[in-house]
């Protein structure tokens, strides 16, 4: 009983750690709201998340970072990425075992390094190359939508919020996934739920500025870079705030530029404005000194 406690602590806080919530029940709350929007999606977001663990495990790495879930949120991510670009079959589960390993072994590099953080930087360059595989050589593994998409020419500002917390994980068909993700994080963390929500929000009047198309907007694929920005760099200083607030910013226009070119650009945009700040802070400390 207290190896299976402390296994589901484990997977917890691999799905927690997604959000960087290093909280059990947050992941939980999360897992539920996965499982409002798609049943197959849940159980290949624990797929992901044990295969990454257990690659981790026998991989011999720091328990520690083991048991914090540092090995499991790319591996989670990896597994709903599956559900969401491949058909589900004998070939897409083999990939999922693939890329979520890989996931890990790439999140190791990432740790041995100080440069920069990886952030979910495995779970992309995996994702990206699972995708690259099979585009080029089993492409009916590909499927062919992943999301329904809003047609109205309306902006459902709830909606949007909702859906930019939870494309977080692709879950963009329920509100109800996004205010579980919500929800999870506040257990944890009241200042991380209060920069989620500026992460939500923030990006949504520069869409509008910048004349987005509203159907993107409505499905909160404007938003969920923004959310990670937005706590990965928030602080409780003003000045925290700001760097937070100009990376959520950046990431939008890298979305927005990213799927102008047809580029499927994953939380790509969250890292790369993140590594940015990040530079610009060294460089700036470095100055000062």
């Amino acid at each position: 009983m207290v190896f299976i406690h402390n296994l589901l602590l484990i997977l917890g806080r691999g799905i927690g750690q997604v959000m960087f919530q290093n909280n059990a029940l947050s992941g939980l709350f999360m897992l539920i709201g996965i499982f409002l929007n798609s049943w197959q999606m849940g159980i290949l977001a624990v797929c992901g998340n044990i295969i990454s663990t257990l690659t981790a495990h026998f991989s011999g790495y720091k328990y520690d970072d083991i048991k914090n879930g540092l090995y499991g949120f790319n591996g989670t991510l990896v597994g709903i990425a599956v559900g969401v670009f491949l058909q589900l079959s004998v070939g897409s589960l083999i990939m999922l075992i693939i890329a979520s390993a890989l996931s890990t072994w790439i999140a190791y590099f990432f740790n041995q390094q100080r440069l920069i953080p990886g952030f979910t930087a495995p779970f992309i360059l995996a994702v990206w190359g699972m995708l690259g595989v099979c585009s080029w050589l089993i492409p009916d593994l590909l499927s062919v939508s992943y999301t329904v998409i809003d047609t109205t020419q309306n902006i459902n500002y709830f909606q949007a919020f909702c859906l930019g917390i939870g494309q977080v994980m692709f879950q963009g068909n329920t509100i109800l996934s996004g205010l579980c993700f919500l929800i999870g994080i506040l257990i944890n963390s009241r200042k991380a739920s209060l920069y989620t929500i500026l992460g939500a929000l923030l990006p949504i009047p520069l869409a509008i500025l910048l004349e987005v198309d509203t159907t993107y907007l409505n499905a909160g694929l404007m938003g969920y870079n923004g959310v990670l920005c937005a706590i990965a760099l928030g602080g409780t200083s003003w000045k925290n705030g700001v760097w937070a607030g100009c990376s959520v910013l950046l990431s939008t226009v890298l979305q927005i530029l990213g799927m102008s070119l047809g580029i499927t650009t994953l939380t790509a945009p969250f890292v790369i404005s993140v590594w940015i700040i990040l530079m610009i802070q060294k460089v700036i400390r470095t100055q000062n000194n």
